[in-house]
C-alpha cells in the first residue's frame, strides 16, 4: 500500500520548498548521528508495536497520547479549529456584484458534502489506503519507513491525518524556524505528528478530517484547497469533479511544483498524466471504482484551463473600479481594528476569509465614469476626477477618473511623457493613461489640488458661527487692498506695496453684495474683507472640522499654527490643496446639517463564521450647528441656479445645474490663478459629487483647465444618480442667521387654492403647491395648511398643502350642539 510513496517526488517537496534546502551543509558525522538516533526511535516504536501485538486490548493511540499530548484542548489551536487562510471577497453596495478578491493563497473552504465522492476516494487512494481503518497512525508503515530511511532510503509513512497535522502547523507558523520544524525529516517530528494525529482522530470524525485536509492541501500555481483547485484547473465546483479530474488533483498534492499540468512544453504535463493514471489504478485497488471505469478514465485527455483568479485591485469587477478598490485597500491598512501593523492588517485581509460589502454604488459609479469619459477621455494628460459621498454617513459611492488603474510596463511603456518639463527632461513619463496613484483620495505623494473658490464656504460658516448673518452687505471694489502681507511687487500685491490685493474674475462683479449674491457670483473682493472680519484662522478651523486634511507640507505648516493661519488671507480663495473626496465630504457635512462623518468605503464586514464586525459603523460627530450648516447651504443654492429661502440669489456661476439635476441643489465652483485647476461641487440632501480638473504630474503648471468640462460631468452624474429618487428640500435655517425680519402669514385655511395662493403672494411670499393632498376637515381642493405655519421672512417660499376632503362634513348633515 505504500509502493506509491517510492515514486520519484521530483526536485521540490511540499509547499514548493526544495528538499536539498531543508538541511543545508549536513556533515557525514551529523548524518551518521541522525541515522543512529532514528534507529533508536525505531527501536522504541518497535517495542510499542510488540506491546500492542502482545496485548491487543491495549489501544495504541492510548500509548501515544500518554507519551505526549493527552487532551484535545491541549493541542495547538490550529489543530483544534480549522483556520486555513481564506480569500476575502469584496462586493459592491448591493451585496451581490463582485468587486475584488484579496488573497495570499487562493482558497475557499467548502463542506464535506460539497466535495464530489470521486475526489474523496481519489485522495484516499493516492495518499492513505487505510484512512478509514486506522486511528490516525499506521504503525507498520511507520516502522517500515523508519528502517528504510535509516539506511539511506526515502520512504514516507504519513497518514492523511498526520499530513493534516503538519500542514496545519506549517500554515499557522509565525517564523521560519517553525516551518522547518514542521517539515524536517526526523523521527522526533514523526512521533510528534503521530501523537497529535491520534488525538485528532479521537475527537473528529473521518469526514471532518478529510474535509479539513482537502480544504488545506496545496494544488500548485498558488491554489490551495479543493474548491479553488477545481475552479482553477477545470472551471467547476468541487462537487462536479469527475473521476479523471479528481485523480489528477489528488496526484498533485504529493509535489505540486513537479506535477505541473500547465507545463505543456516540458515534462510537467506528461508527468501529471502519468501520476493521474497511477491514482486511477490506486482507486481500483481501494475498490472505489472498477476496472472498466478506470480504463474509461485513463482514456480521457488531460485538459486543464489554468484560469488565473483575480487578485487585488488590478483586476476588479469593472475596469473603472480600480481606484475605489485601491481606496478600500488603503483604508483597510489604516484600521487598527485589523492589527497592530500594516503587515498584520494585510495578512488579515488576504487570509481572513471576510465577506465585505463596500459602499460603491454601481449605477452611480457607472454614471460618473460615463460622464468623465464623455467630457475628457482616458489618454489626455489632464485628469478629470469625480468623487461621490453620501451625506450623514460618509459612505463613498463613486470614484472615477480618466485613467486606467494599472502600472505602466517599464519595458514597453505606453504612458505619455510627463507634462512637467523638468520631469520630461529627466526621462520620466506621466501618469496617463496608466497609474495606480491615489489621485482622488490622496496618499503617498498625492497631496491634492487647489480647489479655488469652493473654499469660500468655510468663511461663510465661520461668519455665521460668529453671528454675522447672510444679509451682511459689503461694497466690493474692483480690487481690494487687504491687511494681509505678501511679497512686495508680486502679482498678488497692490502696486508698490506688500499688501495682498485680490481682484475679481470679472470687473462687473464689483458693487454692493450680501452673502447670497457674493457667494453666487464668487466675488473675491467681498470674501477677503469678510475673512479679515471673522479671522482667517477661524475659517481654517472650519475647514479642518469639515475634513480638509492639509496634506501639503506648506499648507500643514500654516494651518497648524493659529498665528500663521490668521495671516493666511488667501485661504478663503482656495489656495490650499485638497482632494475630490475631501471636497465632496466637506459639502456633504453641511448637507447633513453639520454632521461630519469620516469617509468610508465599507458598509458591512462579516468574518468567515458570518459574524458582523463593528468597524463598519459610521464614525460621525457634530462639526457645525444645524442652523449654521443650513444657512451655509442656503447661500450655496445661489451658484447652482437654485433659489434661496428668501429669494436673495442673483446670478450663479453654474446656473443650469439645478435644471439638469432636477432636485433641490446647493454647490459651488472654483478656479485658481491662471486656471491651473477647475473644481465644482454639488449636493442634494442624499448625495454630494465633487469634481476636480487638474494635471496630477504638474499641478503648478501653465495649462488652463476649462471649467466647462467639469461642470457637466458633475451635474449629469448627480442627475443620473438621483433619477427616480424623492425630491427632498434642505431644512430651513433661522431668520436670525439670514438677518431678515419675519412677518406673519395671512390666514388661508379652507380658502380655495387659487385664492389662498393669491393672499400669500400679496403678503410678499412665494408659493409652491405640494403635489400630495392631505387629510383635512376642509373641503377637497381647498387650503389645508401651510409650511411654515404662521411666520416667515419676506420673499420666502411658503408651501401650500391642499385638502383631500376626507374629513369634511357631508352636505345635508348638521352637528348637534353640545348639551
Amino acid at each position: 500500500m505504500f509502493a506509491h510513496r517510492q515514486v520519484r517526488p521530483g526536485p521540490f517537496g511540499r509547499r514548493g520548498v526544495h528538499r536539498a534546502d531543508r538541511s543545508p551543509g549536513r556533515s557525514p558525522r551529523r548524518v551518521r548521528l541522525t541515522r543512529i538516533g532514528t534507529m533508536l526511535v525505531a527501536g522504541l516504536a518497535a517495542g510499542v508495536l510488540v506491546a500492542g501485538l502482545a496485548f491487543p486490548g491495549l489501544a495504541f493511540t492510548g500509548l501515544l497520547t500518554r507519551a505526549g499530548v493527552e487532551t484535545f484542548e491541549s493541542l495547538p489551536v490550529e489543530l483544534r479549529v480549522a483556520q486555513a487562510p481564506q480569500a476575502s471577497r469584496v462586493f459592491a453596495a448591493d451585496g451581490r456584484t463582485p468587486l475584488a478578491v484579496f488573497f495570499d493563497e487562493n482558497r475557499r473552504d467548502v463542506a464535506f458534502a460539497e466535495i464530489a465522492p470521486a475526489m474523496r476516494d481519489a485522495i484516499v487512494a493516492a495518499e492513505d489506503h487505510g484512512f478509514y481503518r486506522h486511528g490516525g497512525v499506521d504503525l507498520r508503515g511507520f516502522l517500515r519507513a523508519l528502517v528504510a530511511n535509516s539506511v539511506g532510503g526515502r520512504q514516507g509513512a504519513s497518514t492523511l491525518t498526520m499530513q493534516l497535522v503538519r500542514m496545519s502547523v506549517t500554515y499557522s507558523a509565525s517564523d521560519p524556524q517553525t516551518v522547518v520544524a514542521a517539515s524536517e525529516d526526523t523521527g522526533g517530528r514523526k512521533l510528534r505528528e503521530m501523537r497529535r494525529a491520534s488525538v485528532l482522530e479521537a475527537h473528529l470524525s473521518k469526514d471532518e478530517i478529510l474535509a479539513r485536509y482537502l480544504n488545506l492541501a496545496p494544488f500548485g500555481h498558488g491554489t490551495y484547497g479543493v474548491s479553488a483547485a477545481a475552479r482553477f484547473y477545470f472551471g467547476k465546483r468541487p462537487g462536479e469533479l469527475t473521476v479523471p479530474e479528481a485523480a489528477m488533483l489528488a496526484g498533485l498534492v504529493k509535489s505540486p511544483s513537479f506535477y505541473d499540468a500547465l507545463d505543456h512544453t516540458g515534462r510537467g504535463a506528461a508527468e501529471t498524466r502519468n501520476r493521474r493514471d497511477w491514482v486511477i489504478g490506486q482507486m481500483v485497488e481501494t475498490g472505489a471504482i472498477g476496472e472498466a471505469e478506470a480504463s474509461a478514465a485513463r482514456a480521457v485527455p488531460l485538459a486543464v484551463q489554468g484560469r488565473v483568479p483575480a487578485n487585488g485591485c488590478s483586476v476588479t469587477g469593472r475596469q473603472d473600479w480600480g481606484f475605489f478598490c485601491d481606496y478600500f485597500y488603503r483604508w483597510w491598512l489604516g484600521q487598527d481594528t485589523f492589527g497592530g501593523t500594516e503587515y498584520d492588517r494585510e495578512r488579515r485581509l488576504k487570509g481572513g476569509g471576510y465577506r465585505i460589502v463596500s459602499t460603491l454604488d454601481a449605477p452611480t459609479q457607472a454614471a460618473a465614469h460615463r460622464n468623465v469619459e464623455r467630457e475628457l477621455p482616458t489618454g489626455t494628460a489632464q485628469a478629470l476626477m469625480l468623487a461621490a459621498v453620501e451625506p450623514g454617513t460618509g459612505r463613498v459611492r463613486a470614484l472615477a477618473t480618466n485613467r486606467t488603474f494599472a502600472l505602466d510596463d517599464p519595458a514597453e511603456p505606453t504612458n505619455g511623457p510627463a507634462t512637467d518639463p523638468a520631469k520630461a527632461a529627466a526621462g520620466i513619463r506621466g501618469t496617463y493613461p496608466r497609474t495606480t496613484n491615489p489621485l482622488l483620495t490622496g496618499g503617498t505623494d498625492v497631496v491634492g489640488y487647489q480647489a479655488g473658490s469652493t473654499f469660500k464656504i468655510f468663511t461663510v460658516v465661520a461668519a455665521l458661527e460668529q453671528g454675522i448673518p447672510l444679509s451682511t452687505t459689503i461694497d466690493a471694489p474692483l480690487r481690494y487692498e487687504s491687511s494681509y502681507a505678501v511679497e512686495r511687487d508680486s502679482p498678488a500685491a497692490c502696486p508698490g506695496t506688500e499688501r495682498y490685493c485680490p481682484g475679481n474674475y470679472d470687473e462687473e462683479m464689483a458693487g454692493r453684495h450680501d452673502m447670497w449674491s457674493a457667494f453666487g457670483s464668487s466675488v473675491n473682493t467681498y470674501f477677503v474683507p469678510l475673512v479679515e472680519r471673522v479671522g482667517a484662522a477661524n475659517a481654517v478651523d472650519v475647514a479642518r472640522r469639515l475634513g480638509i486634511g492639509f496634506r501639503a507640507q506648506g499648507d500643514a505648516a500654516l494651518a497648524g499654527d493659529p498665528k500663521s493661519a490668521d495671516r493666511w488671507g488667501a485661504f478663503t480663495l482656495g489656495v490650499s490643496s485638497t482632494t475630490p473626496l475631501e471636497l465632496a465630504n466637506a459639502y456633504a457635512t453641511l448637507a447633513a446639517g453639520g454632521r461630519y462623518c469620516v469617509p468610508t468605503p465599507v458598509q458591512e464586514i462579516r468574518d468567515r463564521t458570518g459574524g458582523p464586525l463593528d468597524a463598519v459603523r459610521p464614525r460621525c460627530k457634530r462639526a457645525v450647528r444645524p442652523e449654521v450648516a443650513y444657512a451655509a447651504i442656503d447661500a450655496a443654492r445661489c451658484p447652482v441656479g437654485d433659489t434661496s429661502t428668501a429669494n436673495r440669489c442673483r446670478e450663479g456661476t453654474v446656473g443650469d445645474a439645478r435644471r439638469l439635476v432636477g432636485h433641490p441643489l446647493a454647490g459651488k465652483t472654483g478656479t485658481t490663478d491662471g486656471r491651473r485647476t477647475a473644481s465644482v461641487v454639488e449636493t442634494t440632501t442624499s448625495l454630494t459629487v465633487a469634481g476636480v480638473l487638474a494635471d496630477p504630474d504638474w499641478p503648478d503648471g501653465t495649462t488652463e483647465m476649462p471649467r466647462e468640462v467639469v461642470n457637466p460631468a458633475v451635474s449629469l452624474t448627480l442627475a443620473d444618480a438621483m433619477k427616480g429618487k424623492p425630491k427632498r428640500d434642505f431644512p430651513r435655517t433661522t431668520a436670525t442667521l439670514m438677518g431678515l425680519p419675519e412677518q406673519p402669514l395671512p390666514g388661508v385655511e379652507c380658502a380655495p387654492a387659487g385664492e389662498a395662493a393669491q393672499r400669500l403672494r400679496s403678503a410678499g411670499f412665494r408659493v409652491a403647491v405640494h403635489p400630495d393632498p392631505i387629510d383635512s376637515d376642509c373641503p377637497g381642493g381647498t387650503a389645508a395648511e401651510t409650511s411654515p405655519g404662521t411666520r416667515s421672512v419676506a420673499g420666502a417660499v411658503v408651501v401650500l398643502r391642499l385638502s383631500n376632503g376626507r374629513f369634511a362634513p357631508m352636505a345635508g348633515l348638521s352637528v348637534p350642539p353640545d348639551r
